[in-house]
This record gives structure tokens, sequence and C-alpha cells, in this order.
């Protein structure tokens, strides 16, 4: 994955303490992981590397919007999406990355590459049910709805022709009750 390079960092030159780095992330980056769920993003990550003697604590942080197809309508709108994860990096003897808040490098490596991170970060924060606003407020206004209104069966009265249909004998019965 070299595309990718940008989102290397190199943390061997870097002092102690905290360092901000910050990414714009459109649709050019999720085309990397051959994802394309997103019809645009725009999405801005914000990452702290708090660099220790013996580890390295990173702090994820995004806020932005993803365009996307309602569940429901298939309409396309802009979805907020928000949310941040912590990812702590220590040094051994070969690479693990099972623990997903806890990356293990071999000793002499020089830079971590973030964008997988980034990647899952943002995807896990979209809702599994994308539902357009409009449907909640009832303000949505589509094609769709509007030739679905122009195909509904215009209902009748139907009150009048079930009094036109009344037995008579009911009648008879009804006087009876009212007779007293």
């Amino acid at each position: 994955m070299n595309k990718t390079k940008e989102f290397l960092i190199p943390f061997i030159g870097l002092k102690l303490g905290k360092h901000h780095f910050e990414y714009q992330i459109s649709n050019a980056f999720f085309e990397i992981f051959d994802y394309h769920e997103f019809n645009n993003s725009n999405v801005k990550v914000n990452v702290v590397l708090e660099k220790k003697s013996t580890l390295l604590e990173l702090a994820f942080k995004h806020k932005g919007t993803v365009n996307v197809p309602c569940d429901m309508t298939n309409e396309e709108f802009d979805l907020p999406i928000k949310g941040n994860m912590k990812l702590i990096v220590r040094f051994g003897d070969a690479f693990n990355n099972d623990n997903e808040e806890l990356l293990i490098l071999p000793h002499g490596e020089f830079q971590i590459d973030i964008a997988q991170y980034i990647y899952e970060m943002i995807v896990l924060s979209v809702p599994l049910r994308r539902i357009h606003p409009g449907i909640k407020d009832g303000s949505l206004n589509t094609e769709a709805l509007k030739k679905l209104k122009e195909l509904t069966i215009k209902e009748q009265k139907t009150e009048n022709k079930k009094e036109e249909n009344i037995d008579p004998r009911w009648d008879k019965l009804k006087q009876l009750l009212t007779d007293k």
C-alpha cells in the first residue's frame, strides 16, 4: 500500500511529548481500501501522538459528513459522523495487531502507518441503518413519493352505501327497542 505514504508517522525523530497531526479524508482515501459505500466524503481527522520513553499513545478523533443512500428511500443525503479511538503502541519481538487497542511493533521500527486505523474508525462510525432525516420529520419530497401519491386509490364514501344495503328486518327490531 504505497498510496498511504502520507499516513506514515516517523516517530523515531520526534521528541518526548505530544505531537498533533491533521488529515482531510475524501473518497480517494476509501478507494485505496476498495471501499465504495460512500458517494462523497469530507471528514477531518485529528491525531495526537504522545511519545513516551517505552511506548506511544495515539488518540484519533474525526468529524465530518459522508454522502450515503438512505436505506428506506435510496435517496442520497449527507450523514454527519464523528467519533474517537485510542491506540497504544508498544515494542516487542514481533509485529502483532490482534488487539484493537494495542499494537506491538518489532524493535527497530521507526514509523507507524495509521491509514488502516483511520479507515476502520470512520467506517465503524457510520450507523447500520442510514435513514434520511426528511423521513423522521416528514419533510422528504422525492419523485418516488409524488408518483405514489398520484397512484393511491381515492377512498369513496362507503357509509352511504352501507345504510342503503341494510336489511329491513333490522329496522323492525330497532323499533322494538324504541317503542318502550
